[in-house]
């Protein structure tokens, strides 16, 4: 590493620490003229590629992903730190995949799942957004879906009222 005051070549490390658990920081010293100075290394990922629904191919974004998901949890109780953790472990999964190349249509499918599990709601909006949902009862099977699913995870537990009404309102309605 060449030294940024004298530009020789030769330069020690004096000492090595993290800064996450990605960077690495190193105090080094030139052996010529002992400046010392501060590096940060981080490792360089092959860049995650995704296909459009119309078959152009396009860098994979983490502020696109983020802002997707930051729209859906608009003013629901979902901090900053949660969105965070959604986008790092959306992204990780993306990375572990074989493949350099992923689906826009994969993307969404596992940021509509980890959505889930947050908060139903901002789920709802997001594939609503996702699937582009065109009349009224696209949500509400999409509803139905997920009250289902909350009833049989709770399978013994009593139903709240408001659970059961929601539920009798929507199955009245789709038998009309």
């Amino acid at each position: 590493m060449d030294c940024p005051d004298c530009s020789h070549d030769r330069t020690r490390v004096v000492d090595t620490g993290t800064t996450d658990s990605m960077t690495v920081r190193r105090r080094r010293e030139c052996q010529r003229c002992s400046f010392r100075f501060t590096t940060y290394e981080r490792p360089e990922w092959e860049t995650l590629q995704v296909k459009k629904r119309d078959g152009r191919i396009e860098s994979f974004t983490q502020s696109k992903l983020r802002a997707g998901i930051e729209r859906a949890v608009e003013k629901r109780p979902v901090d900053d730190d949660t969105v965070t953790d959604l986008v790092d472990r959306i992204e990780t999964r993306l990375r572990d995949r074989d493949t350099r190349i992923i689906s826009a249509t994969a993307i969404g499918d596992l940021t509509s799942q980890e959505l889930r599990s947050v908060d139903k709601v901002a789920y709802i909006r997001f594939v609503s957004v996702y699937r582009a949902f065109s009349d009224p009862e696209e949500f509400l099977r999409e509803l139905d879906a997920v009250l289902e699913a909350e009833h049989d995870d709770a399978s013994g537990s009593q139903e709240s009222d408001t659970t059961r009404l929601t539920h009798e309102s929507h199955r009245t309605d789709d038998a009309q």
